[in-house]
Order: C-alpha cells, then structure tokens, then sequence
C-alpha cells in the first residue's frame, strides 16, 4: 500500500488543485452512450449537428465519468480518502465535443472534523472542468470524507 500523501490536514479554505487533462475521442463518445445514454447526439455526428449541441457530443454522464477519473489522476490518488457521502450539485455548462481536451481544478471551499468519525474530516471541494478554450463544460460540488494524518489531535 502507497502511503497518502494529502490528508486532511492539507486541505486548508481557498487550495486549488489541478485535475489531470483528458483528451475526449468520438470512439469513447459512442461507446459510452452506446451502453449508457444512446441517445442520437451521443451516437453520432451528423445527429449531433442536428441538434443544439452542434456536433459528437458526450453526454452528461460521460462528462461526470471523466471527470472523476480527472480528479483521481489529478490529485484524489495520492489523498487518504475514504469516499464521498454524495454530491451536492452537478452542472453540466456546454457540451461536450468529440476532440475537446478537458482540464480543470478542485478548490477546498470548507472542512470540519466528523464528530461521529474520530480521526477523519469532511472536506467540501467545488469543481470545475473546463475545455481547451477555457470555457466550463461542468461545475459540481461535494464533500470528501479524509483521515487525519494525526488522528490523535482529533481526540483532543
């Protein structure tokens, strides 16, 4: 086992962290919707500029898929995380195009110890994932259940 090296502790008001940059590929547009969303815009192109989201597009879903792999890669790898209880919002801002290269970050908006869970807190992030013109594709937020790296100062 890799030891964590983001706890709790270093999740203070204000970090941002980066989320790992993700090229979307037509292929993984359709496969995606082609067992999960298949509508006609997520399968193909000319149904796509047929509709108001101008091309390819992946849906809503894919964007959120994508972007938790984002965050795992980004960052959510090297933290000592225990999950999430859910997620507050999603928003998904502009399609999402076959080719887009997506990026964006993860900010700490607040976090508090659990009281019902000596020796982790809950770490509330807002995200943002925007394309290669650095324009948002989709907003979220949740919190983030993280062990303290000294658990100990939580008895405290």
């Amino acid at each position: 086992m890799i030891k964590p090296r983001y706890y709790f502790e270093d999740f203070t008001s204000g970090r941002s962290l980066p989320l790992a940059v993700r090229t979307v590929g037509a292929e993984e547009i359709v496969a995606f919707a082609s067992e999960f969303d298949p509508q006609p815009m997520h399968l193909s192109e000319e149904a796509g500029k047929a509709s108001i989201l101008g091309g390819l597009s992946a849906s809503g879903w894919h964007t959120a898929s994508l972007f938790m792999r984002m965050m795992f890669d980004g960052w959510l790898s090297e933290t000592a995380s225990e999950g999430s209880p859910g997620i507050e919002f999603m928003e998904w801002k502009k399609p999402v195009l076959a080719g887009d290269t997506l990026s964006g970050t993860s900010t700490v908006s607040e976090s508090r110890l659990l009281r019902s869970r000596p020796g982790i807190g809950l770490v509330k992030f807002l995200h943002e994932v925007r394309n290669q013109n650095g324009v948002a594709v989709m907003r979220g937020e949740n919190p983030i259940m993280i062990r303290l790296r000294t658990p100990q100062e939580a008895q405290a």
